[in-house]
């Protein structure tokens, strides 16, 4: 599950232990080389997609962590390119990344509940964050998206498909999961990390509530289930002009 360089399970016991903004300081240093990381197979269809869609002037990675949505937004949009994150460690090892200098790249420590920006974004990603709000949270999380973007700019985040119910990966998540409930419910702080409560059709009723105009767009790159749909989508969520 974990590359030689990633967290030993001592330490990941550490951190399950802590709060979340806590754990992840300490997982900083070695995020990169576990699964919580999105793969590159994602970012780069998502950077694709975008790409068509652009370009943007100033982008936001909402929940940074250590900046692999940021690289995403340096390859869309030309002004610059803001990450976010709550977690002092994240945002420590994404400093020291290296990147292209075509785009002005800032840093933000800040809760993004309440973010600190007025509405002059033209494209807002997240990828991998939502897991670490309550189902409740969401609506608050998409107005705070809503209010820092330009009329007319983005929101746009990749959705995987759930897995099917006999399907090893979907015990695997029930039971990660069910441990989680137990954890927070024998001990504090509580550490938020559910894979199972997004649910993408109360995600987009959220969206819309929350005053966008949402479309979803198949990522070619993964193909389609059996069903025939997608394995992987993207909301667009736009604010509107007007």
């Amino acid at each position: 599950m974990f590359s030689p360089e990633g967290p030993s399970l001592r330490e990941l016991a550490v951190q399950a232990l802590s709060s979340v903004e806590r754990g992840y300081d300490l997982l900083a240093p070695k995020f990169d080389h576990t699964p919580f990381r999105t793969p590159d197979s994602v970012l780069d269809a998502v950077a694709t997609a975008l790409r068509r869609r652009g370009p943007f002037g100033t982008g936001l990675d909402l929940c940074c962590g250590t900046g692999a949505g940021v690289d995403v937004l340096a390859r869309v949009c030309r002004e610059g390119v803001v990450g976010v994150d709550f977690s002092a460690g994240m945002l420590a090892v994404a400093r020291e990344r290296e990147r292209p200098a075509d785009t002005p790249v800032s840093w933000v420590r800040a809760d993004a509940r309440a973010l600190p920006f007025r509405p002059g974004f033209d494209l807002v990603v997240s990828f991998g964050a939502f897991g670490h709000f309550l189902p409740g949270e969401l609506p608050g999380l998409f107005r705070q998206a809503h209010s820092v973007l330009r009329p007319g700019g983005s929101f746009a985040f990749p959705v995987l498909a759930p897995p099917r119910v006999t399907s090893p990966a979907h015990w695997m998540l029930l039971g990660f999961d069910t441990v989680m409930r137990v954890r927070n419910a024998l001990w504090r702080p509580p550490f938020v990390m559910y894979y199972r409560a997004f649910r993408p059709g109360e995600v987009l009723r959220e969206l819309e509530r929350a005053g966008f105009d949402v479309e979803l767009e198949a990522l070619p790159e993964f193909g389609r289930r059996r069903d025939g749909s997608p394995r992987v989508r993207l909301v667009v969520a736009r604010r509107p002009v007007s």
